[in-house]
């Protein structure tokens, strides 16, 4: 298994992090997890192509999430694809109804099908076993274990029970928005993740989602996790492959 990072920054911009999106492959399966802005450029960068993106899983509906899903939609249909899987949380028809009504003139021009998943629910997605576990955000959101290898928290506070949903995977991609400083809710900070993870077996964690005000301070972050968790973690960063 395959996992590329294709975005690892937030809503806010930083000139070098697109928004979430993350590609999983193996054995000629292949899905994208999220869809920010900046996506489907960094398809084509990371050689990818959206061409061979036909199934989108998303952990949730914020925008920085799902802002390129309609500029996907009309790639695929402009290079000639005729088929795009969106899979999501509850509510995930409804936004890309909205989102049709909005750009009508894309309703209809490829086939498009909407499932909906479920907290707690086992799933097939591109081929994919996939897990789904409902986080801590400011609106419905799971995080998705691939083959009991490859967890991706979603946007989510840190606690035990996330932390435990991910206990034996391969790698865990966790969200670390903001440093220790920053009194935040439903995104963590590094020493709430440390305090998470600590007694987990994990092989190794990825830490992603990462707004502005952790410029600078990679190294400080890394030292708080260390205090409480002993695990190897390390940053995330836009193109990044790593072999599972």
């Amino acid at each position: 298994m395959r996992i590329t990072f294709l975005g690892t920054g937030s809503a806010m911009p930083t000139g070098s992090r697109f928004q979430s999106g993350i590609v999983v492959e193996a054995d000629g399966r292949r899905v994208l997890v999220d869809c920010g802005s900046g996506v489907i450029h960094r398809l084509q960068q990371s050689g990818v192509g959206y061409e061979n993106i036909s199934t989108v899983l998303l952990t949730h509906h914020h925008v920085d999430h799902v802002s390129d899903l309609m500029p996907l939609l009309k790639a695929r249909w402009l290079a000639g694809e005729e088929h795009l899987e969106v899979v999501g949380p509850t509510g995930t028809k409804r936004l890309l109804d909205g989102l049709l009504s909005v750009h009508d003139y894309l309703d209809g021009k490829i086939d498009l099908q909407v499932r909906e998943i479920t907290p707690d629910e086992e799933f097939d997605v591109a081929g994919f076993s996939v897990e789904g576990f409902e986080t801590r955000h400011s609106m419905d959101c799971l995080a998705y274990k691939f083959e009991d290898e490859f967890t991706f928290s979603g946007d989510s506070e840190a606690f035990s029970g996330l932390a435990n949903f991910a206990d034996g995977s391969a790698v865990l991609v966790h969200d670390c928005s903001f440093p220790d400083e920053v009194d935040v809710s439903n995104h963590p900070t590094p020493s709430q993740l440390g305090e998470a993870l600590s007694g987990t077996d994990i092989g190794r964690v990825y830490l992603t989602h990462l707004y502005p005000h952790t410029d600078g301070k990679h190294e400080a972050m890394l030292k708080s996790i260390a205090a409480e968790y002993d695990g190897d973690v390390g940053f995330a960063e836009d193109l990044l492959s790593v072999e599972i």
